[in-house]
């Protein structure tokens, strides 16, 4: 995501004798990236990118925090004006609350919704123009200027990087007039909400929402409110609501829903629950002074699982040893300290405790190596290799390489055509199949119904494959290896290799092709593959797991025999209960038969060639005419 501040609202944080275009090129460096500086009359705007793991960055003050760790190692003096964390405390305004003017009735269903739930009620606000500050700083950053109210709730989330949502209370008030009803749950599927973009959206279940008391829905929590509840020119009385919510809700109602609004870029990267106090005081002080807004109500403020600092233990030579570069102790602990992380040495161990808007993206001691590296400068470390290494591949992938490449060259030798197809296939193919719906795992957030389930066979998919080519030449053969994906209970799926081949020639061709490859990968049995017939497109799938326990690199020895061979033609007559594989097992039931050749097929006449020979004489051919009578 990107985010635009300009330079004049960094500098209510930040004191520096570094001009815009240093700080764009210093920050690049080492920090968020500042993609373009852009002067605007008498300021200048940051096009500032911010990555997923670092949304504590994405605010006026959080580029704040990053220059102050920075600019120093470029030799820019930099350092915060005040911290708003320690400036903003409950204590300031918990002395205005009044607990009997107006009051909220909140409920939250579930434990795992919001970890941070914060709210007061303000009343005799004046709705107008929001100050030309304000104003100037939101259009430069692309925020629609709307009025007062809604103006400072976007403006709180672009200098603090915490989103807030106020409500008119007077629209969601219970009928006594002095209170309302806040019940946050999971919404419904298909239930529904207008939210204040004027558009009704659809909901696909277990979204966070709040409604009323009375089933209303007024919130699409952390990414749309309700129109019903929304600010407008006639609205005496607010709730400004500061909250932080389950990342993965939100993120997944944002991809079913289609929904997505900047406050939701926030909260879907997980937000920091210590940011919500100030954020809170800070929009109480600019809605008292630019909106005339009196406290109406005790401060709510539910916070069940307050950050406990997490502490990483590692040593000084650890970072010499990731680094490649030995870096002064009183260096290391100067940068972690800027970047607001506590330490405490002891001789060679150093203890690390990471600060509250870096919980998410810090967990290791490679993280703090990372840290103190972007700051020293990645230009300032050897650029000498490391050591090659030679990384083996599990013996398991080594076969499944070897052996599927040999299969490709063969099949394709033998003139067929591999194809890639989608792991997911769409119902309309389930059914055509006669497979069931339930023996498929079907996925929540598909972009098309044509790929919606994983597949279990690559039948399907190959069979569409001929269908879909037919016309453009006249004989098809198609052949793919890729994974089928068996579900398993209150587990991830079984993930299978398979060999699927189909082709529009005959049984026949089919069947010769399979022959080849098991004399080709030198499997002397393998249960024989059933092969489908679908219209006019036959089919076979295999285990390639079973082709590669039976496949061998080279094939059996076996020495040549001195003696005669006798060779015999004979022609059957092929029925219901008389297949050539019957007359195959009956006829190497003779210790004399070496091999049967398939001379001709017309019909239902079948001309075969018997190979017989003894292994210590020579065979007579009266011997092996008995032998053959016998078949």
């Amino acid at each position: 995501m990107n985010i635009k501040i300009t330079y004049h609202w960094l500098l209510d944080f930040l004191e520096t004798d570094a001009s815009p275009f240093e700080i764009q090129k210093y920050l690049s460096l080492a920090g968020p990236s500042i993609e373009r500086v852009e002067k605007v009359e008498n300021d200048y705007v940051f096009d500032i990118e911010i990555i997923s793991n670092r949304i504590d960055t994405a605010s006026a003050f959080g580029v704040a925090q990053e220059a102050v760790a920075i600019l120093p190692f470029f030799g820019k003096k930099a350092k915060l004006k005040f911290d708003p964390f320690e400036e903003y405390k409950f204590s300031k305004i918990i002395k205005e609350q009044r607990e009997d003017d107006y009051k909220l009735n909140i409920s939250i269903k579930e434990d795992n919704l919001c970890s941070r739930f914060s709210a007061i009620i303000l009343d005799n606000v004046k709705i107008g123009p929001s100050p030309s500050f304000i104003q100037e700083r939101l259009k430069a950053a692309g925020v629609k200027v709307i009025n007062n109210v809604v103006d400072i709730s976007n403006y709180l989330m672009l200098t603090l990087g915490q989103p807030t949502h106020i409500f008119d209370f007077d629209k969601i008030a219970n009928s006594d007039g002095k209170s309302a009803t806040m019940i946050m749950r999971q919404s419904k599927k298909e239930e529904k909400i207008i939210t204040l973009d004027e558009k009704e959206v659809k909901l696909p279940g277990e979204d966070i929402v709040i409604e009323d008391g009375r089933g209303r829905l007024i919130d699409l929590c952390g990414i749309m409110g309700g129109l019903n509840s929304c600010v407008s020119n006639n609205t005496k009385r607010i709730i400004l609501f500061v909250q932080t919510y389950n990342k993965q809700k939100i993120r997944k109602t944002v991809m079913t829903t289609g929904v997505r609004t900047l406050a939701a870029t926030y909260f879907e990267k997980g937000l920091d629950e210590e940011r919500v106090e100030a954020t809170l005081v800070f929009g109480v002080f600019l809605l008292k002074q630019y909106a005339s807004a009196k406290i109406a109500s005790k401060l709510y403020d539910i916070y069940p699982h307050p950050y406990q600092k997490k502490k990483i233990v590692t040593t000084f030579s650890f970072f010499e040893k990731i680094m490649g570069i030995k870096i002064p102790k009183k260096t290391i602990i100067q940068i972690l300290n800027s970047l607001g992380f506590e330490t405490k040495v002891y001789d060679e161990k150093i203890e690390v405790f990471v600060p509250h808007f870096r919980k998410y993206d810090i967990n290791i001691p490679e993280d703090l190596v990372e840290e103190v590296a972007r700051i020293y400068g990645y230009n300032n470390l050897p650029n000498n290799f490391p050591p090659p290494a030679q990384v083996f591949q599990p013996e398991e992938f080594e076969k499944i390489f070897k052996v599927s490449s040999k299969i490709k060259y063969f099949l394709k030798h033998l003139g067929l055509n591999e194809v890639i197809n989608y792991s997911m296939i769409s119902k309309k193919m389930i059914e055509e199949w006669g497979l069931k719906e339930k023996d498929h795992l079907k996925i929540k957030n598909s972009i098309s119904k044509e790929i919606e389930y994983l597949r279990i066979s690559l039948l399907p998919s190959l069979y569409k494959n001929i269908k879909d080519n037919e016309g453009k030449k006249e004989v098809l053969k198609f052949f793919e290896i890729a994974k089928v994906y068996l579900p398993k209970e209150n587990d991830l799926p079984k993930e299978e290799y398979r060999l699927g081949i189909a082709l529009n020639t005959d049984f026949f061709d089919l069947k010769g092709i399979l022959e080849a490859l098991f004399l080709e990968l030198n499997i002397k049995s393998f249960p024989l593959p059933k092969i489908i017939k679908k219209e006019n497109v036959f089919l076979t799938e295999i285990s390639l797991l079973s082709l590669i326990e039976k496949a061998k690199l080279l094939p059996k020895f076996k020495p040549i025999n001195p003696f005669a061979t006798i060779k015999l033609d004979k022609t059957f007559e092929l029925k219901k209960d008389l297949t050539f594989q019957k007359i195959k097992e009956k006829a190497f039931k003779s210790s004399y038969l070496d091999k049967i050749e398939v001379i001709s097929l017309f019909k239902n006449k079948l001309t075969l060639r018997f190979y017989y020979s003894a292994k210590d004489r020579n065979l007579t051919e009266e011997e092996a005419k008995r032998e053959l009578e016998k078949v």
